[in-house]
């Protein structure tokens, strides 16, 4: 049994930058990676960057095709083949970022806990290695779920979000199963490139998550470009059928069966943390009823020698959370403990829809239920200037007020460009400023960010 500093298992964003740092302080690192296609993590591979790319690459596509079907779908596979190279280009230098440094050893291999402080990792090449430490961290981040469906794993036109973009033929029609963020985002994407998508969602309420006006605006914008809603509609069955697939869907709040026939079916039903093959109680590690590792402020899980970084502990499943999580145990292992998983809020999140939907803090309906004495304003995304000169001028601004002491509680952007503006709100948030701080600011113009000045200048509702 081999003894190193520590023990990382999966390439993740956080694993991958404590790697680095704690090589830098002659800790001796082993990396523990199973697949050669997901150096880097979820981000660089399956994730943000892929996905942003062809989201760019989509935008284009009426601008370059002109609704032309035969030139959208050369379009569709140049902009995967451009995302590929682009993934390629990032994963081989993330792994020689890490296996070039002589304190990290990269191996390629599954590993599994056999003790508290002990693995066995089972090797690419078929050969095993047993590596032991006094600090250990699980960076093994998320994979999809496959929802209980009839045919769904016997059907090969079934996909999920990892395996349509190796799709190099563009889809002439698309459902998604799912109406969440991740669903939403590649209906917008796909629907940008020329696809016919239909989502199905078995909630009766669109993203039931925001408020409801502005889920109106975020779902008459992406009707406008195409794509259909299917409310309550819960997907029972999935047959390939001459070329195509066929779902039978049960509408739950008439109780009436309907049947879509289409050409590709994207399964956006959420993600879980990847613990399976782990072997977490041999090490006394406790998962929650929805499988994520429990980790306490610190990210420490029940075993004093492990941690859990990113997806795989369960929460928000974002890139930058996972990059604060090395922050803090940054800090717990060499700081001087304050920095803790309770202190970073509020931050902010987007979902590259076209526009982006940009969304921190309470939205309007969650900080009423909290029985704050809330103020509004609202913005049409259309009464920017450089909304104008983008010519993207879909879209609403909203912010959360509270009245009494004039801080911002919130703030939703559903506009171009929302993506970087809400960081402008978000610091503004996280130092305590009240609105008036961004009511008067000095924007450069024309720009997204001078939209604040008017957002925060409505009056309250």
């Amino acid at each position: 049994m081999e003894k190193v500093d520590a023990i990382i298992i999966g390439f993740g964003k956080g694993g991958k930058t404590l790697a680095v740092d704690l090589a830098k302080r002659n800790w001796k690192v082993a990396m523990i990676e199973r697949s050669d296609k997901m150096y880097g993590g979820t981000c660089i591979n399956i994730g943000c960057i892929p996905t942003k790319t062809l989201v760019h690459q989509a935008n284009e596509t009426q601008c370059l095709t002109h609704g032309d079907k035969a030139a959208e779908k050369r379009h569709y596979t140049q902009a995967i083949d451009r995302k590929n190279v682009l993934t390629a280009m990032l994963r081989n230098k993330n792994y020689h970022n890490l296996a070039d440094n002589p304190n990290i050893t990269v191996h390629d291999g599954e590993a599994s806990f056999i003790s508290g402080n002990a693995v066995s990792v089972k090797l690419a090449n078929g050969d095993s290695l047993e590596l032991t430490s006094e600090h250990i961290f699980i960076n093994t981040g998320a994979r999809s779920i496959i929802p209980a469906i009839d045919g769904v794993t016997d059907s090969k036109r079934v996909y999920t979000s990892t395996t349509i973009m190796q799709l190099e033929e563009l889809p002439k029609r698309l459902a998604v199963i799912g109406g969440g963020y991740i669903g939403l985002e590649f209906a917008s994407m796909y629907a940008g490139f020329g696809s016919q998508v239909t989502v199905l969602d078995n909630h009766a309420d669109f993203i039931p998550k925001e408020d409801r006006d502005v889920a109106a605006t975020v779902k008459a914008v992406l009707e406008k470009k195409g794509v259909e809603f299917r409310m309550n509609a819960k997907t029972e069955a999935i047959r390939d059928v001459d070329g195509a697939v066929k779902l039978t869907c049960h509408d739950t709040e008439s109780g009436y069966s309907f049947e879509i026939e289409t050409d590709a079916v994207l399964l956006a039903t959420g993600r879980r943390p990847e613990t399976a093959a782990l072997n977490l109680g041999a090490a006394g590690i406790e998962t929650d009823s929805r499988g994520a590792i429990v980790v306490d402020s610190h990210l420490k899980t029940t075993n004093p020698h492990v941690w859990a970084v990113g997806d795989v502990k369960g929460g928000p499943q974002f890139t930058y959370i996972s990059l604060d999580d090395y922050r803090i145990i940054r800090d717990d292992l060499f700081g001087d403990h304050r920095r803790n998983t309770e202190d970073r809020a509020p931050f902010a999140w987007s979902v590259f829809i076209d526009p982006p939907l940009s969304r921190i803090g309470l939205g309007e309906d969650d900080a009423k239920k909290q029985g704050i004495d809330v103020g509004v304003v609202r913005l049409p995304a259309a009464s920017v200037p450089r909304a104008h000169t983008l010519e993207q001028t879909d879209g609403l601004l909203k912010a959360v007020i509270d009245k009494k002491t004039g801080k911002i509680l919130g703030a939703t952007l559903f506009c171009v460009d929302s993506s970087e503006v809400i960081n402008v709100v978000a610091m503004a948030m996280k130092t305590g400023q009240p609105y008036t701080f961004l009511r008067d600011f000095i924007f450069t113009h024309p720009s997204m960010s001078e939209a604040l000045n008017d957002l925060m200048s409505q009056p309250m509702a």
